[in-house]
């Protein structure tokens, strides 16, 4: 499966050795070009992301809105993101793109002679007979020519190089011929088809500077590679205002942006030191693409806003201008009757009418209560005498009273 996957990565990538001549500038041109390939799929990306970033106020409102209800706080957040026409799973869905790639692409630098020259099957096990005739016995481990003895992982990269380097003794195989290609993995001195050595710094001999030379440019590889990874995760992070939003997941993204640099300074030291530079070219390409659709989608985000403020405006103006007439022609009763308006709304508001004007007509024609009578108790009128005066009794003649 992965071997079909990657066939036509490795026909690409022998198409720009061809043309350029070195094996280092065409994993960086190829990495380019799966950069600019990508490209409509990050730019979906990044706009879907900041758009998020810029919905984060309104999801915190939500929150405290509805926070203790998380159905409806689900509910509501759906409904926002669908009138902002924003989609959650955007921001994610295609960053996961280049990790096949990246594995297809390991899957060609591996094994050259079967995803870029094409050569496999009976025609494999021709080019192995011949090369065990030509290669000395001390080799064989290495070529992967030994059975009894199990090859490196990177067998067919040197069986490639042997072929490149013997290539007249292979040129003239039947059927194969055509499709073999002398591949030269010597780039700016190093030899990327090999495997940087993390024991490189107590292992070389320092004496000679063409052998420790190689060797540390190698080496450097995998940490320039984590450094630059590191660099990208920085730069992304500060160029997403939603990562900056302090929150549950936030540590969690700190965590990842030391982590990933660590398990690619990892990696470069177990794969052939090609995948490295491929990995370090599509950083430096990343974060360049990173800051130029910021600025884009930050212009265009910006006009948008703007754009859907005035919209919202003109239709609050709107619905205020249409309250405000509404109120005046009840004031005026001379409200008209919508004719969409349903039968039920206008029965609801019909009784609503019904008992405003009733209240107003028991206002006008019920009877002011009499002034209070203290003579009168209950229904009785006169049951204490026309001169009945509960104060009778002022404060001066309780006075008198009690003096005398």
């Amino acid at each position: 499966m992965l071997r079909a996957i990657a066939q036509p990565f490795g026909w690409l990538l022998l198409k720009l050795y061809e043309v350029f001549g070195n094996y280092g500038v065409a994993v960086i041109l190829f990495a380019l070009i799966v950069k600019v390939v990508l490209l409509p799929f990050q730019m979906k990306s990044k706009r879907g992301m900041m758009q998020q970033s810029q919905l984060q106020p309104l999801m915190k409102e939500l929150e405290k809105k509805h926070g203790a209800n998380k159905a409806k706080y689900n509910e509501e957040l759906a409904k926002l993101y669908k009138e902002e026409g924003v989609n959650p799973a955007s921001g994610c869905v295609w960053s996961l793109i280049p990790l096949p790639i990246l594995l297809a692409l390991y899957y060609a630098i591996r094994y050259p002679i079967t995803t870029m020259m094409g050569i496999g099957g009976d025609a494999l096990n021709a080019l192995l007979a011949r090369m065990a005739e030509v290669a000395p016995r001390s080799m064989w481990v290495k070529l992967g020519l030994d059975a009894s003895v199990k090859a490196g992982s990177d067998a067919e990269i040197a069986q490639a190089q042997f072929i490149g380097g013997h290539f007249a003794n292979f040129a003239n195989i039947e059927g194969i011929g055509d499709k073999l290609r002398q591949v030269d993995y010597n780039f700016l001195g190093m030899d990327i088809g090999s495997q940087p050595s993390w024991k490189f710094l107590w292992t070389t001999d320092w004496g000679n500077p063409a052998v420790w030379g190689p060797q540390l440019g190698l080496f450097l590889i995998p940490i320039v590679t984590g450094i630059l990874t590191f660099l990208s995760s920085r730069i992304g992070a500060k160029m997403n205002p939603m990562q900056q939003q302090e929150g549950q997941g936030q540590g969690s993204m700190k965590m990842m942006m030391y982590l990933m640099p660590l398990m690619t300074v990892y990696f470069g030291f177990v794969v052939p030191a090609a995948l490295g530079i491929y990995w370090a070219a599509g950083s430096v390409f990343g974060i360049a693409q990173d800051v130029w659709l910021n600025k884009r989608y930050t212009r265009i985000l910006e006009a948008e806003n703007a754009e859907k403020n005035a919209r919202r405006r003109a239709k609050e103006a709107q619905l205020e201008a249409k309250r405000l007439e509404t109120e005046r022609k009840k004031a005026e009763s001379a409200t008209e009757i919508n004719p969409n308006t349903s039968k039920r709304k206008r029965q609801v508001s019909e009784k609503h009418d019904q008992l405003a004007k009733a209240s107003e007509w028991d206002k006008k024609h019920t009877p002011d209560e009499p002034e209070y009578e203290p003579s009168r108790q209950g229904a009785r009128r006169f049951a204490r005498g026309r001169a009945y005066d509960p104060d009778r009794f002022n404060e001066e003649d309780a006075q008198e009273g009690g003096e005398e």
